[in-house]
């Protein structure tokens, strides 16, 4: 069974233990390996929005259903990440600066993500993301862990659109 404040814990646990990524994304395999019972404890998705389960100086945790045809054009977290899909479908286009012009990218991969998968990403990653099922109630739904280089991670909502900022970077997603 699983249990939101139980899974918060153990993340906090794992970033005390190991600031980089990679015991949290053993948390999130380990949490993600049963994507019905994260559903059964957050309940079906409504409609698309971002929840705040757990922010610190160290660590964020949220709960994020994009709606139906969702689009996220090119952008990097800046800081790393991990994304645990329960529910519905993520298409991922991956990123990569070109050579002679650093301020452009070119594809350099795809992955899509389906109900029980994690993806970690690095500070640097660069992707675009696509949610491309299209009938009610097919929102996809994930939780997203992140750790902030400067531990500051705003998030501001506003008539449909999302601010998520770090001292580095803002990205709005409308």
């Amino acid at each position: 069974m699983f249990d939101v404040h139980s899974f918060v814990a153990d993340c906090r646990d794992a970033v005390s233990k190991d600031p980089t990524h990679r015991a949290v994304l053993e948390v999130m395999e380990s949490a993600f390996h049963a994507p019905d019972a994260i559903l059964k404890a957050v309940g079906e998705p409504s409609g698309a929005g971002i929840d705040v389960l757990y922010r610190s100086d160290t660590l964020t945790v949220l709960n994020v259903v994009w709606g139906a045809h969702a689009t996220l054009m090119p952008h990097n977290h800046e800081m790393w990440a991990i994304i645990g899909i329960y529910t519905g479908r993520e298409d991922n286009i991956f990123w990569r600066r070109t050579k002679d012009d650093p301020t452009r990218v070119e594809a350099a991969g795809a992955r899509t993500l389906l109900a029980g998968d994690v993806a970690p990403l690095g500070k640097d990653i660069i992707h675009s993301v696509t949610n491309p099922l299209g009938s009610v109630g097919a929102e996809r739904a994930d939780f997203t862990v992140a750790l902030a280089a400067d531990g500051a991670l705003d998030i501001t909502v506003n008539s449909g659109a999302v601010t998520l900022a770090t001292a580095e970077a803002t990205t709005t997603l409308n």
